[in-house]
């Protein structure tokens, strides 16, 4: 049963004219709450809306400020091949004998052999192609068998966008692959990171060449520095 106001005031009305002095029922009807609950909806739904839209807009504007400081963050890398040409008595020279194992080849030095080198890194396996880059260094043999040394080196690189130098140090083997692990850099390549790879492209003749991979990745603070 609905509460119906205007009925009521109508027999209020229809009493006070006959004289009744009571001109309500002992047990008066019970409201529902139909009406209410379309007051409350009429109220609370666009309430309930305007909480939603809020919620979505902060939850899009954290989103986005999360992806801004993930670009921030980003770390920049650069990766490339170069070729180190090493030319025997002209770019490369023992500096001290080894005292055992096997002599000098193209591919092997006696144990203890110290050798140093300062051989140009051209952008294609040719010797004449461009030369944008001088690996300097020294390497120790460190393996009764002669294929493995120890080695230091500092790698000078004028390319397009990036200037400077970086330092390796690392095992070589003369006859496979080796990873190099990036110690330090200059100029554009201040704080750099990485390593590159050293692989053996052509063993014959007088002149051997390597193939230098580079993987160089500058942290997060390496900007922020450059800008301070």
């Amino acid at each position: 049963m609905k509460f119906q106001p205007n009925a009521l005031i109508e027999r209020l009305l229809h009493g006070l004219n006959n004289g009744e002095g009571d001109c309500f029922p002992l047990k008066q009807p019970t409201p529902t709450f139909d009406g209410l609950d379309q007051n409350l909806m009429t109220y609370v739904l666009p309430v309930l809306l305007f909480v939603i839209l809020l919620v979505k807009s902060t939850s899009t504007s954290e989103n986005h400020h999360h992806h801004h400081k993930h670009n921030e963050n980003q770390i920049k890398s650069i990766h490339f091949a170069l070729y180190q040409h090493e030319t025997i008595n002209k770019t490369g020279y023992i500096i001290v004998n080894g005292v055992a194992g096997p002599g000098v080849t193209q591919t092997t030095t006696p144990f203890g052999t110290l050798f140093a080198f300062q051989d140009p890194l051209t952008v294609a396996s040719n010797r004449s192609s461009k030369v944008i880059g001088i690996a300097e260094g020294t390497s120790i043999t460190s393996s009764f068998d002669g294929l493995r040394s120890i080695s230091v080196a500092k790698i000078t690189l004028r390319l397009k966008n990036h200037i400077g130098s970086i330092s390796i140090a690392g095992g070589t083997h003369n006859l496979k692959a080796s990873d190099h692990p990036v110690v330090g850099g200059t100029g554009d390549f201040t704080f750099v990171q990485g390593y590159i790879t050293s692989s053996p492209l052509d063993l014959k003749g007088l002149t051997v060449v390597y193939k230098i991979e580079f993987h160089l990745y500058w942290p997060p603070y390496a900007k922020q520095a450059s800008l301070s």
